[in-house]
């Protein structure tokens, strides 16, 4: 991270050198996931991810005549779908959200409001924040409109790489703020 500030961390726990490390992998993924200069999709955060953490459950191998569906740990490894539908892995995760940001291209994480491991998983809990003031969304011009909001995201770390990642947020809250839905619409 040479040259940029970490956002703060507001509360955490007392941690193994190992979940140590683990959140430092999970945090830098974050940073080049929140980026609008950084996040130019999946190659972007593959250093930072297993080699299967880009398979979807749905990928399929030919073998010979039969075809054979790839499991990954009988799960998907990156879940969260009411807000990213389709989306099935960390990887994916980073192509979609590069596209959010083109919209908002200066949100960014303005804290790490929890932040705890325990072994291979990690917790945060995080706010952040950004405005309409890049590309077009969903046809929606640019309107410079504010929003704020939190989210919470478990991730599972092997080998000192991201292999799964489940999200927890409101998009609702964020949208109506930006003017992105009129009121009830999606209730």
């Amino acid at each position: 991270m040479a040259g940029e500030t970490e956002p703060p961390t507001k509360t955490s726990t007392q941690q193994t050198d190992a979940e140590e490390k683990n959140i430092a992998v999970v945090k830098d993924y974050m940073r080049i996931a929140y980026s609008p200069k950084l996040n130019k999709g999946r190659s972007s955060v593959a250093h930072l991810c297993t080699d299967d953490s880009g398979k979807s459950p749905k990928d399929t191998e030919i073998l010979g005549r039969a075809v054979r569906i790839i499991l990954i740990c009988d799960a998907i490894v990156f879940d969260a779908p009411t807000t990213f539908p389709g989306c099935e892995t960390p990887l994916g995760y980073a192509d979609s959200h590069s596209k959010v940001m083109s919209a908002l291209a200066d949100l960014h994480i303005t804290s790490f409001d929890i932040v705890f491991a325990k072994e291979g998983h990690v917790l945060l809990r995080y706010s952040a924040e950004g405005s309409h003031c890049g590309e077009p969304h969903n046809g929606i011009e640019p309107s410079g409109r504010k929003a704020k909001w939190h989210a919470a995201a478990i991730f599972e770390v092997r080998d000192g790489k991201v292999y799964s990642f489940t999200k927890e947020w409101d998009k609702l809250h964020m949208w109506k703020q930006l003017g992105w839905m009129k009121g009830d619409e999606y209730a």
